[in-house]
């Protein structure tokens, strides 16, 4: 009798874990060099699902176990939901440690990559072809991203809304193109939806500033002036005042910034909805917002896996937290 009950409880305890771990989306036992992809590790077994699939190889050519640079493209690049949805959906995920023998060092010599080496991403058609140049610059995810969209394209597929989003934040952010200023109006819930449809804007924030409602705004000064932005906003009632350190243009006074509190309702539309629900990157949050308090449908900006939040048991709001922090805790 003990025996049986000792196997019916060794049972439910291995298929809750299998549930758990199915759940947790990623594979626990990932070297930290791999992030949370799950990765083929033979060649020909990646070929052949690329040729059914229809999808591009990307190959990682990776260190395991590896340095520094090893560990942190790993825990931080390849560890991003989002990459690691559009590794695995749009492409056939394949590792090749650069320090072992044996089949690893048959395709290393395949693809003339040097051994001992930092990451590197290739991207490859069914027949082992490069579709893109190779992608040696580990420490910038802009450029990560980059070659993915552009391997989603050589490769005849569109490239999903999401991935363009993370990738205008990622190049906005490492290459200093990035520039904050307070719009001050009358309503600042009025003020995210209107300024959130604006070119140039990657940002918004609802807050108090001077004794005012005001939207803290961050946008591209490559890609819009402030006075052209502020015009834009001014037509529609929400650009009373510009507050910041930003250098003034023309027809456009810029006073000083003075203390700012954000508001509890930030994203007041997707506040009063079930998408505080799901993790969003902050470009995704001011589109997301903006789609919903203009009656339009938000879920071409979310990814399926995001969107599968929608329909999960979780009620935790998540509309303050980084997608990249809460994601795997969840």
């Amino acid at each position: 009798m003990k025996a049986s009950a000792l196997i019916i409880l060794t049972f439910f305890s291995v298929l809750a874990m299998n549930v758990i771990g199915q759940k947790s989306g990623y594979p626990k036992n990932n070297p930290i060099e791999l992030g949370k992809v799950s990765w083929l590790r033979n060649y020909n077994e990646a070929i052949a699902a690329a040729k059914q699939k229809e999808l591009p190889v990307l190959i990682l050519f990776q260190e395991v176990p590896g340095c520094s640079n090893c560990t942190k493209f790993g825990n931080e690049i390849l560890s991003h939901p989002l990459v690691v949805e559009a590794i695995e959906t749009c492409f056939i995920p394949l590792c090749i440690y650069n320090n072992q023998s044996g089949h690893d060092s048959e395709i290393l010599k395949k693809y003339n990559e040097p051994s001992w080496n930092n990451p590197v991403i290739r991207i490859v058609d069914h027949k082992g072809l490069d579709l893109v140049s190779r992608q040696p610059d580990f420490r910038s995810m802009s450029k990560t991203l980059a070659s993915l969209a552009k391997g989603i394209t050589a490769s005849g597929h569109e490239v999903p809304t999401y991935l363009d989003l993370m990738l205008e934040e990622a190049d906005a952010r490492e290459n200093g193109n990035l520039t904050d200023v307070y719009f001050s109006m009358y309503c600042f819930w009025s003020g995210e939806k209107e300024i959130g449809g604006l070119d140039g804007v990657l940002s918004t924030e609802a807050g108090y500033m001077h004794g005012q409602e005001v939207v803290r705004v961050s946008y591209r000064p490559d890609r819009v002036k402030l006075a052209d932005l502020y015009q834009k906003a001014g037509k529609k009632g929400c650009a009373d005042d510009v507050y910041g350190s930003v250098r003034a243009g023309e027809n456009i006074v810029v006073k000083p910034a003075g203390p700012y509190r954000k508001d509890k309702e930030d994203k007041y539309y997707i506040y009063g909805s079930a998408y505080k629900n799901i993790p969003m990157t902050e470009l995704q949050k001011m589109k997301v917002n903006r789609a919903l308090g203009t009656g339009r449908n938000p879920d071409i900006y979310l990814s399926p896996r995001q969107l599968g939040w929608l329909n999960s048991a979780n009620t935790q709001s998540h509309l303050s937290d980084k997608i990249e922090t809460v994601w795997w805790k969840s």
